[in-house]
């Protein structure tokens, strides 16, 4: 879910890129070795802006990048930076519609790119006579260039095609979409549309992602941190708040993510969280979703993002170091609250997001949910449904042989499968109190490999209520939607608004787009040391920032 750029995108398809196979990621106890972390002595340091006096050799970061080899580091010091790469070297509609353009586009692979404070190292996508820093008035808006008679619309921070680069440390917003997409804040490209793995490798942390600014959906924040058609990532302390569609998205991945997120908050977002056909090795933790319309989405679409499904089984039927199965794609130890947010901004297809939900799996397989917290969500703390999806998809998938089943008015509909929930622990949701509300609510449509309830804490009740009996994976279970499910279905339709409420039914309501603001510098903390594994240079020695 939550694609509606994606899909302009899957049109202009262009030729495919070699794929490749990330290394050294375990999902365990430790995660694929960050790239920031480790000193290449050979490396150069360039420096953006001035600090502590000391004046840095470029007055841009594209300035550095342009200038920079293989390996390099680039330092940014704190200021607001004005990136105009995308205005300054128009790029084409086919590059407009592969996402290669960026008011910071790199290219060349192995680049550090890091700000010495999150908060006060600013790319702001505003114009650069704006009143102040990341402006939310809309003469400070800068739409981008005019493209085929059209406002294009503006991406950050883009790395399109280039493994293992790293962004850390700062703050990036106000990028808006436009008629050839954009609206990301950062983005780690792997050549978009072409259904490969283009990028392998990529390390983002300490990163604010948010607009301060909409101007309805032609106009808007689309994602905050995002990554398609690559594999191999790690994220890490990151923020995003005010897209229309996810503050985060992994998909498109070839069911092969290879992607930790550790220590993610999502605010006043669509979706907190959504990654479309996402699987393999994929795990999420000690993460915070609170305040969005629907806290986390993982979906499967038979045509956005192929192929389908959304499928978290381990790659070569291996066995994952956590859940000792042949789940890989696991969230754990996150906390999904208080997601009643009808008001932040929604379009396409994330606006499909139930708002009032905690977490929602529309049409996921193999998944593991396991010791998580939900709690405040007014509807359902943990949602499952199917996905229908009307689009044809792309040869040689069909919706039956990708695990699909086409129902007429539907289209093709991929039920949640064999999905574990086990030792998450809810309270408080539900509280609007509609039929079905509650602690987990699951919906089907056909017979498929059940999914099972396992320790968990439900005191707010689940629908059906059979499902808290369901505590073994894989036995084929009955569809559920045309008996005890039916009033889940009904209730579900009139959350999202696509069909009419059932009398009585009452849930979060639209009353006009509010945006989040951007918490105090406090809550989201620099990076401690921006200068750890950074070889010498005028800012940093042995180590260590200068003082004066």
């Amino acid at each position: 879910m939550g694609d509606q750029r994606r899909r302009l995108f899957h049109r202009a398809a262009v030729a495919a890129t070699a794929a490749l196979t990330a290394a050294g990621l375990v999902l365990g106890g430790t995660s694929l070795a960050s790239s920031a972390n480790v000193a290449h002595t050979s490396a150069n340091v360039l420096t953006v802006g001035t600090y502590k006096g000391h004046s840095g050799q470029y007055t841009t970061i594209q300035a550095a990048v342009d200038a920079a080899q293989a390996g390099d580091w680039i330092l940014v010091a704190p200021g607001d930076y004005h990136e105009k790469a995308d205005l300054t070297n128009t790029p084409s509609v086919g590059e407009y519609n592969q996402g290669a353009f960026g008011g910071v586009i790199i290219t060349k692979a192995g680049l550090h790119i890091r700000g010495l404070n999150r908060n006060s190292v600013v790319v702001d996508g505003t114009k650069s006579s704006a009143s102040g820093v990341c402006s939310a008035s809309a003469g400070d808006q800068q739409s981008g260039p005019t493209v085929g008679g059209q406002v294009a619309g503006r991406n950050g921070i883009v790395v399109f095609g280039a493994n293992n680069v790293s962004v850390d440390n700062l703050t990036i917003c106000n990028f808006l979409n436009g008629a050839h997409g954009g609206g990301n804040q950062i983005w780690w490209n792997g050549h978009e549309g072409t259904s490969t793995i283009g990028l392998t490798g990529y390390e983002g942390s300490y990163l604010n992602t948010t607009s301060s600014y909409f101007g309805g959906d032609s106009a808007a924040g689309t994602y905050g941190i995002f990554s398609s058609d690559a594999s191999g990532g790690t994220w890490s302390k990151i923020y995003a708040s005010n897209m229309n569609d996810s503050g985060m998205y992994i998909g498109a991945c070839q069911q092969a993510c290879n992607a930790v997120i550790d220590g993610a908050w999502m605010e006043g977002n669509a979706l907190g969280y959504s990654g479309t056909n996402s699987g393999g090795k994929f795990l999420i933790k000690n993460s915070r979703f609170d305040n969005n319309a629907d806290g986390f989405d993982t979906n499967s679409q038979v045509a956005g993002d192929p192929p389908p499904p959304q499928n978290g089984a381990c790659p070569g039927n291996g066995i994952s170091p956590i859940t000792k199965t042949h789940s890989c794609w696991v969230v754990m130890n996150n906390i999904f609250e208080n997601n009643n947010n009808a008001n932040a901004p929604r379009a396409g297809t994330a606006s499909a997001g139930p708002p009032g939900t905690g977490m929602t799996v529309a049409g996921g397989t193999n998944d593991t949910i396991m010791n998580n917290i939900f709690r405040g969500n007014a509807a359902w703390g943990l949602l499952l449904v199917p996905y229908p999806d009307s689009d044809n998809p792309p040869s040689p998938t069909t919706c039956v042989n990708s695990g699909g089943q086409f129902a007429s008015g539907l289209g093709c509909v991929y039920d949640p499968k064999n999905v574990t929930v086990k030792n998450n622990v809810f309270s408080n949701n539900g509280t609007l109190k509609n039929v079905s509300n509650g602690d987990i609510g699951e919906l089907s449509l056909n017979t498929h490999p059940g999914n099972c309830y396992v320790g968990n804490k439900t005191p707010d009740g689940v629908f059906p209520s059979f499902l808290t009996k369901v505590t073994t994976c894989g036995p084929d279970v009955v569809g559920n939607a045309f008996g005890p499910g039916l009033d889940l279905y009904f209730q579900a339709l009139c959350d999202t608004g696509f069909g009419s409420c059932p009398a009585g039914a009452h849930y979060p309501t639209f009353t006009g787009v509010q945006l989040t603001k951007m918490p105090a510098a406090s809550k989201l903390p620099s990076m401690p040391n921006p200068c750890l594994g950074v070889p010498s240079s005028s800012w940093c020695k042995a180590g260590k920032l200068i003082t004066k």
